[in-house]
């Protein structure tokens, strides 16, 4: 028995739907163990994991077609996991990480959902070296740079985790900390791309949502699908 409740979405990115089960609405809240609290997520933060935010939409639509094939690729704040969800659906290797203690559970179910192996998924907290988790071709996430304080902690793990040739694509709805995240990676070597895009069917430029694309200076653009 939980104490929270949860609804199941329809969703469609590309040219496939895609089932969710997320949490009904901003008000639930479980954490009678208190795995949350451990992990530094308090009550007012809890549910944010669990609902589909217009940026997560924005990178699974983006994963629905982006070169995938003999790449070894990374989520990170995975949330509910739609764009590793989009990913596994397309046979992609991708590994989804949050530090949410229900992260895990709510992606494999969703898998199940929609008739899917379970995504690999890992707990992964930035602050914290994980030497074995090795290197990414790309590294991907969306709105993870809604604290100011995110971009300083989510650089050094794009540096112990990015290959050398690794693609990062962000997922940003103009919170006014990407500028942040931009200069670190420049320092790392890396330039960035901006593409701009509407957040809602309804939204009139000039657009809030952008897909931020970095790579480092003569890295190949990868083409294939």
């Amino acid at each position: 028995m939980t104490g929270y409740t949860t609804r199941q979405l329809r969703l469609r990115f590309g040219e496939r739907d895609l089932h969710v089960r997320a949490l009904s609405d901003l008000q639930q809240y479980d954490d009678a163990d208190g795995h949350a609290e451990r992990a530094g997520i308090s009550s007012a933060q809890w549910s944010l994991f669990g609902h589909v935010w217009p940026a997560g939409c924005l990178l699974a639509e983006a994963m629905s077609r982006h070169p995938i094939a003999g790449r070894r690729i990374l989520e990170l704040g995975c949330g509910l996991g739609l764009a590793s969800l989009v990913l596994q659906q397309r046979g992609a290797d991708v590994l989804a990480t949050d530090h949410h203690p229900l992260a895990e559970s709510f992606l494999h179910e969703n898998a199940a959902l929609n008739g899917l192996a379970p995504v690999p998924y890992r707990t992964l907290q930035w602050t914290v070296a994980e030497p074995d988790l090795g290197r990414f071709d790309l590294i991907i996430g969306s709105d993870i740079l809604y604290e100011r304080g995110h971009a300083t902690q989510l650089a050094p793990v794009l540096e112990r985790h990015a290959s050398a040739e690794a693609e990062i694509v962000i997922a940003d709805p103009g919170r006014g900390n990407s500028a942040l995240l931009t200069r670190a990676l420049a320092a790392q070597g890396y330039a960035v791309e901006e593409w701009r895009g509407p957040m809602t069917p309804d939204e009139a430029p000039p657009f809030r949502g952008r897909l931020l694309t970095y790579r480092r200076s003569g890295a190949p653009v990868d083409r294939r699908a």
